[in-house]
């Protein structure tokens, strides 16, 4: 119906603008990028043939999306590449925050989906993957959107309900393939799905599954990616503390009565969405740890519905409860204004690979040898390949392109350590003192030889690197 049509779309544009504005704002960061986006840069940009056989050895999670993105680039040509890879995650967002508002309508009514989808744009993190070039703003608009079809499925009758389990089934999937760790989305649904539609459920869940395990087979074989991760004390109780807020928020409902406006309620769909995830991969980190908050991004739309349903439940208790409600909200936000200005900068990010290109390029002079000490920080180069013309790679056995990895092959350890004992000068380029070594033989080697044959000249940090010169001894 029309009408409903303009309901809805007052609920969602709040949230919607919020989120494609706050992401516009901003969006190209000092011209930089960290090294993720320099990945999806240089992969995303290769000739097809090449892409294809890269996912065969490297980041098969991620293949569906380097596959977007390389028909993207196509499309563009020559635009800013910053813009090409950031604006459709700006969009994945404002169509996530436009998802988490319809579905909190649908839950608990028109004004607590409003304020979800306002407090979901609103969140730091959604801001900061709003602009990234990576899936992971797409993963959560597809989860969130999949959310919304689960609900209406339950609801549903006859013709109309295989269609939304179909719609269901594929927004999963498509989730699943940009990203397989929207997999444990699933968790947080099966505790949604009242009884009568849990065989339905189970079906639709199982055929996304089903479609999801090439993917995961060729992803297990590539599993040594996925080493660098380790059990993070302080993200780990970031997101329990996060957790522990939408549980909070989950007890003032049941405290207070939540609205609900269908056959399952706003705690039923959210809290689990918000926890379920989290308690699987924190459960698994004694086998091997996998949690990153990137890969369950959309657990902050199961906070957004908690947070949207207190906020309606507070204004329509009273003015004393509103009140708390208003300075709280104020209060929030006025802590946020700082985050918010600091996730447009280059140093919101663990790295920043245009600053460590632009030091390469200021180091180095035309004929010196550069060495990337671990080799997976040649990614910092891929996106600014002029900061390295005129310096010559001496460990690089084939570039990253033309052996279809993400960062290269290099020579072996003897091969390096007579190389680099022939020069004169070289350019090390490294991580922050104090971040430990690679203890395999061609990282030993880069080490010896630099520690044992020449002096440190002078070096440049940036944020999350160092580039260091180097020079046989009265040679600086």
């Amino acid at each position: 119906m029309p009408g409903g049509r303009a309901q809805r779309a007052v609920t969602a544009l709040p949230g919607l603008l919020l989120a494609l504005g706050l992401g516009l704002w901003g969006i190209r960061r000092g011209g930089t990028m960290w090294r993720d986006e320099a990945v999806t840069y240089d992969v995303s940009r290769r000739g097809f043939a090449d892409l294809w056989h890269t996912l065969g050895n490297a980041d098969a999670v991620h293949g569906l999306y380097y596959l977007l993105m390389h028909g993207l680039f196509r499309i563009t040509g020559d635009a800013d590449p910053l813009l090409v890879m950031r604006i459709p995650s700006v969009l994945a967002m404002s169509a996530a925050a436009a998802g988490v508002a319809l579905l909190g309508r649908r839950l608990a009514g028109a004004r607590a989906g409003l304020l979800s989808g306002v407090a979901f744009a609103a969140f730091p993190l959604i801001q900061r993957f709003a602009q990234e070039g990576r899936s992971y703003a797409a993963v959560c608009a597809l989860t969130v959107w999949a959310t919304s079809a689960l609900v209406d499925a339950v609801a549903a009758e006859g013709p109309r309900a295989r269609r939304l389990w179909c719609r269901y089934t594929a927004l999963v999937l498509a989730a699943c393939l940009l990203h397989e760790f929207a997999v444990f989305a699933l968790a947080g649904h099966a505790f949604a799905v009242p009884r009568a539609a849990r065989r339905q459920w189970a079906a639709a869940a199982g055929a996304a599954v089903v479609g999801l395990a090439p993917l995961a087979v060729l992803s297990r074989r590539q599993q040594a990616q996925v080493q660098w991760l380790s059990f993070d004390t302080r993200q780990y109780a970031a997101t329990l503390g996060v957790c522990l807020v939408g549980v909070g928020c989950a007890a003032l409902l049941r405290r207070w009565g939540s609205r609900r406006t269908g056959p399952v309620g706003l705690v039923r769909v959210a809290l689990p969405l918000l926890t379920a995830p989290v308690c699987l991969l924190m459960a698994l980190a004694p086998v091997k740890p996998l949690f990153v908050d990137r890969y369950v991004l959309y657990i902050w739309a199961g906070l957004a519905l908690l947070a949207g349903g207190v906020l309606d439940r507070s204004l329509r208790g009273g003015p004393g409860r509103a009140a708390v409600a208003s300075v709280t909200v104020l209060a929030a936000l006025a802590a946020l204004i700082p985050l918010a200005l600091h996730l447009r900068t280059p140093e919101s990010r663990v790295d920043n690979s245009t600053g460590a290109a632009h030091a390469v390029r200021a180091a180095g002079h035309a004929g010196d040898a550069v060495v990337y000490m671990p080799s997976r920080r040649r990614v910092w180069a891929l996106s600014s390949p002029a900061a390295v013309e005129g310096l010559r790679d001496i460990a690089l056995d084939r570039s990253p392109a033309a052996s279809h990895t993400l960062y290269g092959r290099e020579v072996p350890a003897g091969v390096i350590r007579d190389r680099m004992s022939g020069e004169r000068r070289i350019v090390l380029v490294t991580d922050p003192a104090g971040s430990g070594f690679d203890a395999i033989d061609r990282e030993t080697v880069k080490r010896r030889v630099i520690e044992d044959r020449f002096a440190r000249c002078r070096s440049w940090h940036t944020r999350g690197a160092r580039v260091i010169l180097y020079a046989r001894p009265g040679g600086c």
